[in-house]
């Protein structure tokens, strides 16, 4: 079903879904072919076989996946991590492979880029995300990496104890100051 290899739009899925059923759309306007939704999945290899010790999952997840859902919120794209070693736990991927549904585990890892969106913007979604995704899979010295420093910086964050949300930040006794009581956060 799917193609492998580095080419762009390595494999695509066309298919016409849901809304809008028919010739009319939405109060009864004639609908334009390009308002049509539409689902496409795109596959990108993860080159483990050229870079076996540099952690691709770890930099597309991110600090608890936040990289990877800012991906998916900023293209309209869901994004899914396949393939042999997808699973963090090796003796549960071996537990799992040959299951329906985990057929996967036998490719090489990957990743599949769905969107299911109107036709006149999806090929535009994906390539965004297929050009975010392909740069965060060039492997970058761990001195030169920008993107790892900004991971480790919002993990850092995230795991501090002196969140913006945490009470001692606060200048109030609550954390939830009322309107009336003034000040703003040092974070603003």
């Amino acid at each position: 079903m799917f193609a492998t290899g580095y080419t762009p739009y390595s494999s695509v899925v066309d298919q016409r879904v849901g809304f809008p059923q028919g010739p009319v759309g939405w109060q009864g306007a004639p609908q334009s072919p390009s308002s049509y939704i539409v689902k496409k999945i795109l596959r990108l290899e993860i080159p483990t076989d050229t870079y076996p010790n540099f952690n691709f999952i770890g930099r597309l997840l991110g600090p608890r996946g936040n990289s990877l859902k800012r991906i998916e919120a900023s293209t309209g794209c869901r994004v899914f991590i396949r393939g042999k070693g997808s699973i963090k736990d090796p003796g549960k991927e071996e537990q799992l492979k040959g299951r329906p549904g985990y057929e996967h585990l036998d490719d090489p890892l990957h990743i599949l880029i769905e969107a299911e969106l109107p036709a006149n913007v999806i090929d535009a979604r994906l390539s965004k995300a297929q050009e975010i995704l392909e740069e965060l899979l060039k492997p970058v010295d761990e001195s030169q990496d920008y993107y790892k420093r900004q991971q480790l910086r919002e993990l850092a964050m995230l795991n501090s104890p002196l969140r913006e949300e945490s009470p001692r930040l606060s200048p109030h006794p609550s954390p939830h100051p009322s309107p009336h009581q003034g000040g703003a956060s040092p974070f603003s």
